[in-house]
């Protein structure tokens, strides 16, 4: 119920705005919607490779180099 009464409450402020500012308003909504679909499906993308077994075998592959190897050290 907290979503709609302030949906209401929002629209009735937009009511009393002009037209140039109402406009701001709806292209500032725009902007969030767009930031908060992006985050959506960065997390799914996140999510697919986390559960993805592409690399699995890197898992058991053994360390051929250490840092004894190294000729110079930075």
């Amino acid at each position: 119920m907290l979503n709609e009464s302030l949906i209401h409450r929002t629209l009735n402020t937009l009511a009393l705005l002009p037209q140039d500012k109402v406009r701001e308003v709806a292209d500032f909504a725009d902007f969030i919607l767009k930031k908060y679909e992006e985050e959506v499906l960065q997390k799914g993308i996140e999510k697919l490779v986390n559960q993805s077994k592409t690399y699995d075998f890197l898992k058991d592959d053994e360390n051929l180099y250490a840092v004894e190897d190294l000729k110079e050290k930075y």
